[in-house]
This record gives C-alpha cells, structure tokens and sequence, in this order.
C-alpha cells in the first residue's frame, strides 16, 4: 500500500488540494474549487465565511483522491497553506462569531494608527515586532472588532488564522505556526513569542485569547473521526502545522536555505527569500516574518498583480493565450504607458487608499496591446519596487523562482527578468503553495516516525526547476525598465495625497 501525503492551498479565490507519492515527490492528483468573496461590503472590507473553506476543501480533496486513485487508508498525512493574515474569531464553543476579515482588507487605518501611537510611532512598532502595524496585517483587525463590534469582542474566545481553522477543523486543537504567527504584527520575530506591548495596546485580556504558537516542524494534531467521515479518509493522519501560503510556497519552489528567492504572481504579488536570521527594515516596508521551517522569511507584499491583468482580460474578452499574444506584440516599456497599479490600495509601498491610474495615454498607446502589455509591467515593477529596498537589506537575487499564475506567461517571464535584472526559473509543479504544504507535511510525518530528515534534503530531492521556461534578462530591456521605475516611483509618491482627496471625494458621493 502507498504512503500518500495531502497538500491543501486555501486561497483568496480557490483551493487547491494535490495528493503526492511520499517515496518521490510525484503528484497523483489535484483537485480545485472556487468562490468568492462577500459581495456589497463596505469600502475597503474585504471578507469570507471560514465556513466556505472548509466546503471548498472538502471537494478540492474529494476530486484529488479520485484522480490519484487512493484508498481510504493510504493517506497519513495532510499539510495546509492558508492566505495570511485572515482574523477567523470564535466563541467559547469553537463556532465562528463573524465573516474573516482577509488579508486585502483596508478597512483598519485608524486602528493601524491607535495601535502604531500607543507603542510610540512606527520605529518603536518595528522594534517590538520586527514589523510596522499594517491594515493587512491581523493585528489591527481584532482592535477593528473592539472598536466596531463590541458585541461581536465580548463573545471573542480564540483568534485563529485562515490555515490554523482549516486545522482545527482537520485535528481539534487551536494552535499557530511561527511563520503563519508572524504575519499577525503581534509577534516578535526575533523571539518568537507574543509581543506584551502590542497585546497591550489592542486588549489587556488579548493573550488569553491566542492560541499556543507550535514549532514549524511539529504536528498540530491527527485527522478527527469526524473530519475522516467528511472527507471519506481513515481518522489518525498527521495533521502537520501547516503555514501562511508564502511560506508554503518557499517550501514549494525549495526556497530552504540562504540564497534563493521565490517571487509569486497571483492575486497579489510576493517576493520572498529564507533567512539564517531575523532581517529587519527599520521603515517596516520589508515584513520580517519567519517562514514555516524554523528560520525567517522577509517579504515584500503587493496587493495588485493578476487582479490587474485579469480586469483587463477579462474587459477584452480575451483567453490567456490572446492576452499573451497582444502583449508580445508591443515592445518593452509600452511606448510609455504605464500602470500604477494600486486597484485594491496598496501596501508595498503603503498607500491603503490609492487607486489605479495609467499614465502616458495618448492616441499611439490607447490600444488593446498597449494595455496589456503595460498592465503586466506596471504589476511586476509595482514588485519590483519592494525588491529593490530587499536589496538595500542585503538580499541579493541572482536567480528568481517565479510561480503562480503569472508564472505562466512565457512574455511575462520575460519582464520579470528584465524588471527584476535577473534570471527567472519557473519549477515543475506550478501549485507552489499546496506542494510546499505536503512537502511540509512529509517532513513533519518521517521525523514522527523517527527519521532524522532536513526540510533542505527533502526540497532539494523533489523541488525540479523546469529548465525550458528560464528567462535571462535582456540588456537594452533592463535600462528601459529602470527608467520606466523610476517614473513609476515618482508617480507612486506624488499622487499619495491625490489619492487620499479622491477617496473622500467617493465615500462622500455614496451618501
């Protein structure tokens, strides 16, 4: 009988579930499900029902055992990488008191500042963290609930995150990864314990309400009778810790060990590397997580990459494959288009109410390629923004593992390399994320059983790069795209006060 590992990716959009062979790495069986999030919310709110996860991860793994042809009792062991950030608050019982406040949620400026000016500004907020408070961030979400739903704080029992309700559901027990842990803004990265001023500054009765922050190697539980029942499985799987899903895609595209970088084009746009220590921005636009293999993740965060070129796509009519076709037509640089590409606010740079605007239309470039291709560069340079101050920090790439759905795009792997001034790879199971979360999950699953096993061996065994993807950058392309940024960063600050005079402007036409 197979030995059969489970990775689950719960995403903004879909979740993802990949069944894989332990013994080598192979991927037997994918399984996908979609939603969307809750229509009609107020400006800037961005939420889910946990409840939908759960459903969507239930067919997503339904459909991934069917097509791996598993038997009940082949499966021993299921790893989960969840969209960060997510306030998933429950009561006494367990039971969900609220929708998830998601990670590209802007709603919590005010509670960004109150909680920033009770530590003391933003150095001394970075210094008790390693991170500025951020409206992505956790942190300001559950000040958020006090200071809107009183009703809804006082019921608060348990704060859990997006991937630590998937395995809660999955094994019973509330618990949290350090690298998932990290993302909240109310951890101290360096330590890896609660920062007490931070919790102070929220709720003086806060860590009673956090779960126990659990090693990344170390399992959260065992699959529930009742769970296996729902999801047609044999009770007693391990349930590994799991992550934020930048984490498990660092352990996807095998970015383990000092000197890789990992950049993923999906919904939003991350760009991320493994650190043997805690690297700190003291302007706090670089996050200084810890990733889900005991060591640090720093990472830069845009919020607007295939959300961009998808409104575009989809404006055209276009399939992806048109889409590609109209951009490669139209030479790097767009003839001067470009997109500041803040639609859902922003927050590398942070600029929460700021909004899209493309720049340089004039009769030559009002054209259907025009726009494509400029959406793409105008999200990649957004990235490369961040990229940029990681340099500044000391992390320099020389290869760049792209994936996601961006990572897709043969033009588009294109403009990463010239954008980025470096070599682009793409690797050979594209779902970094739910491919991290079992690779996660088999490491955790042979050191249970005794093994003395490396997270590196077992990425540098499985993780394959998909050598005919590669991109190098092309020189001439590179000093126009650095030009081009430099615009886009001139642009990016000018606007800001524009930005904040427009959202005004709107809030007061819904009245």
């Amino acid at each position: 009988m197979r030995n059969l590992i489970i990775g689950i990716d719960s995403g903004t959009q879909s979740t993802k579930a990949l069944v894989i062979d332990s013994k080598n790495g192979k991927v037997l069986g994918t399984g996908t499900q979609k939603y969307d999030l809750i229509p009609n919310l107020p400006a800037g709110a961005k939420e889910q029902n946990p409840e939908t996860w759960k459903d969507a991860t239930k067919k997503a793994i339904r459909t991934a055992l069917k097509e791996a042809k598993a038997s009940k009792g082949e499966v021993v062991a299921i790893g989960v990488s969840g969209q960060q950030h997510g306030f998933v608050p429950l009561d006494e019982q367990g039971k969900v008191i609220r929708p998830a406040k998601l990670w590209c949620d802007t709603s919590t400026e005010a509670e960004c500042r109150e909680i920033t000016e009770k530590l003391g500004g933003l150095k001394n907020a970075v210094k008790q963290t390693g991170n500025a408070i951020l409206p992505g961030f956790t942190a300001p979400k559950i000040l958020w609930l006090k200071n809107h739903e009183p009703e809804n704080f006082k019921k608060l029992h348990t704060v859990l995150l997006p991937h630590d309700y998937l395995n809660y559901w999955l094994s019973g027990n509330k618990v949290m990864e350090y690298g998932d842990a990290s993302g909240t803004a109310l951890m101290d990265v360096k330590k890896r314990t609660w920062s007490k001023a931070v919790l102070s500054a929220i709720d003086g009765d806060l860590e009673s309400k956090l779960p126990p922050l659990n090693s990344s190697d170390k399992a959260a539980g065992k699959l529930t009778e009742a769970t296996a029942r729902e999801l047609g499985l044999q009770a007693g799987a391990t349930i590994s810790a799991g992550g934020g899903d930048n984490m498990m895609g660092a352990i996807g595209t095998g970015n383990t060990k000092p000197g890789v970088i990992t950049a993923s084009f999906g919904t939003s746009g991350t760009i991320y590397a493994c650190a043997g220590k805690p690297v700190v921005d003291p302007n706090g636009e670089i996050a200084a997580f810890c990733d889900s293999t005991n060591r640090w993740l720093p990472l830069l965060c845009t919020m607007n990459v295939t959300v961009a070129t998808e409104l575009v796509r989809e404006d055209f009519g276009w399939t992806h494959e048109q889409y590609a076709k109209e951009a490669a037509k139209i030479e790097a640089g767009s003839n001067g288009l470009l997109l500041l590409p803040y639609l859902e606010g922003e927050r590398t740079p942070n600029v929460p109410a700021g909004t899209g605007v493309y720049f340089g239309v004039n009769t030559r470039t009002f054209k259907a390629g025009h726009f494509a291709r400029a959406t793409m560069e105008g999200v990649t340079m957004g990235m490369n923004y961040g990229l940029k101050r990681l340099k500044t920090l000391g992390v320099n790439p020389a290869q760049i593992r792209a994936t996601g759905g961006g990572a897709k795009s043969k033009v588009w792997r294109q403009i990463m390399a010239d954008v980025f001034n470096a070599q682009v790879v793409t690797i050979t199971v594209s779902e970094g994320a739910a491919y991290g979360a079992a690779l996660q999950a088999l490491w955790c699953w042979r050191k249970e059983k005794g093994e003395n096993v490396s997270i590196e061996s077992i990425t540098d065994e499985f993780v394959d790069l998909n050598t005919r993807e590669t991109a190098e950058p092309i020189a001439a392309n590179v000093a126009r795209y650095e030009e081009l940024q430099g615009l886009q960063d001139d642009l990016s600050k000018s606007l800001r006060p524009s930005f904040e005079k427009h959202r005004k402007f709107v809030l007061g036409s819904k009245k």
